[in-house]
Formats: structure tokens, C-alpha cells, sequence
């Protein structure tokens, strides 16, 4: 328990104090921004907000937060585990990224596996000018550590985050690396556009992998278009109504730069990320356009998830390695990166994110 923190009512503000439904909850603050990471649960963000417009830009699923320490699973299932305590937001997804699979023996489940397990955090900064906050986890599957540090400064809707992963192992070990970033309403609307600075768009491979798939199945084709499953074109950077009943997996490759950001043309507000595209190579575009019928979402869920990953496809760290996409980390090798989130407002669109997390706006 921590009894002496500085309790300041303005400027940046940061504290560990404070627990979220049984998890150990961190609150980092400007005057523009409120990030809410729940330290007991992955270190997940759950709360992205835009303080001026009381915009939060994250997703949250129908059931919401749940602590994995008071749950007894019904099912040994490495999909269900997973999702029973999945409550939207943001993850960080580190060694494996997509559907159950094994890996030098050990199961591997759902977006394995530090996302469903308390982390480490220490305030690191704590100032009216700036605040920062450390988190760390090691994995108990495979080798790997992974920290990342949080950043506000006073007045910046920029949040700065510096991370990284390394093998602690003694021999080489593969590893996918994936920010699992799922934007919701009412935010997010079919007043709504992604902009990107260009790329390859790849659809899902698998024919039918759901029933409410829409788009053709191995379409490739030049951002922004893809193609339905009868050749009608579609335009991937316009969301949808919640009636149009999608559900699909596509991936973004070869982009010139790593950045998206999401404009919501009504309100001019929007939420843009920034990475650098050497590390996370593909783009996940997860459309949850209330097509998620049966388990989980049952046709609730209206969600996009723009997902920048190390690797392609949602065949989990073995299919990665299968596809020569997964990094191959060293004994004692390190892979950093910085990225950006940014809330801005007054656009119609974006055509760029600089590095430092400044929008430029159409």
C-alpha cells in the first residue's frame, strides 16, 4: 500500500493507489489526458480519455473488467480463458498473437500471455511538468521480459511510451509482439474514417473462418480497398453502421511509415497511434462491425481494433514461425520500441504523425 504519494489537484498527476474491482489500478494525468492501466491485469490500458471532449476512445466488451484471481475457469479452453476476463481496452500481446498453438511444448493460448497476469510498476516521474510510470513482467511460458514506461507531460495530448522485450533465455526463442488496440463507441461511428499513409491490405485467408465474413477471403490489394466476397469493392477506411453486420480479420503490410490514426468527422475528434514500422511490420485491422454472432459477442459488439503487430496472421506464435514472420530473439537480445498515442481534435482527417506524436490535419 502506498500512504505518501503527492495528492496534487493540477497539472500532471500520477498514483498507484487506487484498485479497480480487486486489481491494482494506476491513474496517469495532465490537464488534457487520463490514462487508466489496470497493473494486475496485463498492465492493460483501459481507459484512453480526452478530458476537454470526455471522449474515451477504447472499446469495452459486454462484460467489462473481471479479475482472473477470483475466477475459477469452466473450461480449459485457450480461447476462453482468455476472453472470460477480456475487457476490451488495450493489450500489450507478447510472445504469441492470435489463436491458440504450442510452441517447444508449452500450450500457447489466445494472445498469449501477459496479458491475463499481475505485472511490476514503479512511479518513475512524478512532477507537475511530467509524470511516468514503469511496468515490467516476466513470462512463465517461454523466456521473455517485457517492460514499458509510460509518459505524460503538462498540456501534451501525446502519451509516450518507450518499450521492450528481451530473452532472458539461453537459446534463440521466436517471439510475436503485438498492441492489441480495440476503438469503440460512441466515439467511434460510421461518421468515422482511418487514415493511413498508404500500404498493402491483405484479407484473411481462410475461407469462411466465420459466418459473418464479408470480405473475399486472400483478397490483396493497395490501401484502402479491399473487395466483398461477390468482387463489390469496399473501402476499408470508412467504418460501417453497426447494421452492416461484419465480421473480418485483414492485415496492412508494406506501409512507408507506421501510423493510423481514427478521425471522427462529426465531432473532429479522433485518436491516432505512431510505432515504428520496422518492428511492427503489420498492421491487424479487426472489424467487429456487429457481425460477431454466437460465442463470444453474440451480435453485441461494434468495435474496430487497429492492431500493430511484429507478425502476420492470426495462427498464434507457431503459424508466425510457420510463416517466417516471427522475430527470432537471441540469448540476451533486446527489441525496443517507441510509440505514441495522441488525442487531437478540429480535423477531418490526418496526413501524418510525426514521431514525437504530432498530428498533422486535413
Amino acid at each position: 500500500m502506498t500512504h505518501y504519494q503527492i495528492e496534487r489537484t493540477h497539472g500532471c498527476r500520477v498514483s498507484d493507489a487506487w484498485t479497480y474491482r480487486g486489481l491494482k489500478t494506476a491513474v496517469i494525468e495532465n490537464e488534457t489526458l487520463r490514462v487508466v492501466v489496470l497493473i494486475d491485469k496485463g498492465a492493460d490500458i483501459y481507459q484512453f480519455v480526452h478530458k476537454p471532449t470526455d471522449t474515451d476512445f477504447l472499446w469495452r466488451s459486454p462484460w467489462g473488467v473481471r479479475s482472473p484471481s477470483v475466477r475459477l475457469p469452466t473450461t480449459g479452453s485457450g480461447e476462453g480463458v482468455w476472453l472470460d476476463v477480456y475487457e476490451g481496452g488495450w493489450q500489450t500481446v507478447v510472445p504469441g498473437g492470435g489463436f491458440p498453438t504450442q510452441y517447444k511444448g508449452a500450450d500457447m493460448g489466445l494472445h498469449a500471455e501477459v496479458n491475463t497476469v499481475p505485472w511490476d510498476a514503479a512511479i518513475t516521474e512524478d512532477t507537475e511538468e511530467e509524470v511516468s510510470m514503469r511496468f515490467w513482467v516476466r513470462a512463465a511460458r517461454t523466456p521473455f521480459h517485457f517492460e514499458k514506461r509510460l509518459t505524460l507531460r503538462a498540456g501534451s495530448p501525446v502519451l509516450e511510451i518507450e518499450a521492450a522485450v528481451t530473452n532472458e533465455g539461453e537459446e534463440p526463442v521466436h517471439c510475436v509482439w503485438g498492441e492489441h488496440i480495440a476503438l469503440g463507441a460512441p466515439f467511434l461511428s460510421e461518421d468515422c474514417v482511418i487514415d493511413l499513409p498508404g500500404g498493402r491490405v491483405i484479407n484473411e485467408e481462410e475461407e469462411g473462418w466465420h459466418p459473418n465474413n464479408k470480405l473475399k477471403a486472400g483478397f490483396e490489394g493497395l490501401w484502402p480497398m479491399s473487395q466483398l466476397k461477390d468482387g463489390t469493392p469496399r473501402d476499408l477506411s470508412k467504418i460501417p453502421p453497426k447494421s452492416f453486420r461484419s465480421y473480418d480479420m485483414s492485415y496492412v503490410t508494406d506501409m512507408p511509415e507506421g501510423w493510423y490514426a481514427v478521425t471522427n468527422k462529426k465531432t473532429g475528434v479522433g485518436f491516432g497511434f505512431r510505432y515504428p514500422k520496422d518492428v511492427f511490420k503489420f498492421l491487424w485491422y479487426w472489424h467487429s462491425f456487429g457481425g460477431g454472432f454466437g460465442y463470444p459477442w453474440y451480435g453485441r459488439t461494434y468495435n474496430v481494433g487497429l492492431e500493430p503487430f511484429s507478425s502476420y496472421g492470426n495462427g498464434g506464435l507457431d503459424g508466425a514461425v510457420k510463416n517466417g514472420t516471427a522475430m527470432l530473439l537471441q540469448p540476451g537480445e533486446t527489441v525496443e520500441a517507441s510509440q505514441r498515442a495522441v488525442a487531437f481534435t478540429g480535423a477531418a482527417g490526418v496526413s501524418g504523425i510525426a514521431p514525437d506524436g504530432t498530428v498533422t490535419r486535413r
